[in-house]
């Protein structure tokens, strides 16, 4: 049965990517208002492609800058939820990861997923009416001795994953609830080109992981916090 979201207000970061898309697709499915903060530049004609009372896409919002987040969650209506997809991905061999490149990742994945948890928690505090947090992690951020040749990826989805237990600790007297998922590789067409012989069928689907997503942020969640929720499929 799906999770009621009528007249609910709800943020999705990086909504324009495969995972993003099929959250915000089954949350305005389900009656939400959907929020979906974007860069200047990026792409957007599947969002724009929505129900536009439903879905409201706001530009300029770069989710790794302080003041562009601040300015974003002030704006909003009363939230309920927020969900945070965005994130970045590279591999490579550590003797030869270059620095900059590691700390767009910790940006991508950790800074992200930080700053935009920060000020939701001020606007659900503010409130006074509680609220769901859902944050994306990675499989190897649980089980890092997976991450062989990824290990900065490994390392900043690792911080999701000690950012989003401690944060749930600290605002549950508030009526938050804040939980992760941790997704193997999922069937994306990113993915399927880049590793063709892959078995796809054993993938997680973005819809099923998206599913997961919106029981953690619903209200029906009435218990479960501080939960990285292994999405991993079959792989």
């Amino acid at each position: 049965m799906p999770h009621s979201y009528a007249g609910r207000h709800v943020v999705v970061t990086g909504a324009a990517g495969a995972l993003g898309f099929s959250v915000v697709k089954l949350m305005i499915e389900s009656g939400a208002t959907c929020h979906l903060p974007v860069r200047e530049k990026e792409r957007t004609e599947t969002l724009e492609a929505l129900d536009r009372k439903a879905v409201h896409v706001v530009r300029g919002v770069d989710p790794t800058v302080e003041a562009d987040v601040q300015r974003f969650y002030a704006e909003l209506p009363e939230l309920w939820a927020s969900i945070h997809c965005v994130g970045g991905f590279a591999m490579g061999p550590a003797a030869d990861f270059a620095l900059d490149d590691m700390r767009r990742l910790f940006d991508g994945n950790f800074t992200s997923a930080f700053l935009c948890s920060r000020f939701a928690v001020k606007r659900m505090q503010a409130d006074k009416r509680g609220g769901r947090i859902v944050n994306v992690a990675a499989r190897v951020g649980l089980e890092p001795r997976g991450g062989a040749r990824m290990a900065a990826y490994a390392a900043s989805k690792a911080a999701v994953v000690a950012f989003t237990q401690a944060l749930s600790e600290e605002v549950a007297p508030d009526g938050i609830l804040v939980n992760a998922v941790a997704p193997s590789i999922m069937d994306t067409p990113a993915n399927r080109t880049s590793m063709p012989q892959a078995d796809f069928t054993r993938w997680p689907k973005t819809e099923e992981v998206a599913a997961v997503i919106a029981f953690l942020a619903s209200n029906d969640n009435q218990l479960v916090r501080g939960g990285i929720a292994p999405v991993y499929g079959r792989s």
